[in-house]
């Protein structure tokens, strides 16, 4: 799995080199933030159902068509499944939290993701929706501090970035 320490170690290696100052500072920046990343893993996996639930709930009131009969999200399976699918991008969010990389979601969220839904004819639109919103949501101090909170909306902008 990919971390800020493994990724400066493999960029190193394969040009041919030991790391350099930049990198290594690059790592204790990482170091130095990784009480906010803890701090904001903690609060999410506190609060991952409602988050999830919150975020799905924004998603169908936007796309509500989705709900019509023949749509992506038109049957109790396929509601559960969409929410399923937000939670699991929460807690790779949560687990890259954790590791002060990308890792997790690149390995097990992203790579991929884009093809199965639209192999699956599903539109990723609301799972974007649901993590903008999910973005937007949160709000220091009451949900976490400052300096966690711009750690955890840097890897939700990231999950955006990568579906839109």
């Amino acid at each position: 799995m990919k971390s800020v320490v493994t990724t400066v170690i493999s960029a190193a290696v394969a040009a041919g080199r030991f790391p350099s100052t930049s990198d290594l500072e690059s790592v204790q920046g990482s170091i130095q933030r990784a009480a906010a990343r803890l701090e904001a893993a903690e609060k999410l996996g506190a609060n991952l159902d409602k988050v999830a639930q919150e975020a799905y709930d924004a998603a169908m009131k936007k796309y509500s068509y989705l709900n019509n009969e023949g749509e992506a999200n038109s049957t109790d399976t396929y509601k559960a499944k969409c929410l399923r699918d937000i939670k699991h991008y929460m807690r790779l969010i949560q687990y890259c939290l954790v590791v002060g990389g990308t890792g997790p979601l690149d390995e097990w969220g992203i790579a991929g993701g884009r093809e199965v839904y639209r192999a699956l004819n599903l539109p990723t639109a609301p799972y974007v929706e649901a993590l903008s919103f999910a973005r937007n949501r949160g709000c220091a101090p009451r949900d976490m501090s400052a300096q966690a909170l711009t750690e955890y909306n840097a890897l939700l902008d990231y999950t955006i970035n990568s579906l839109s």
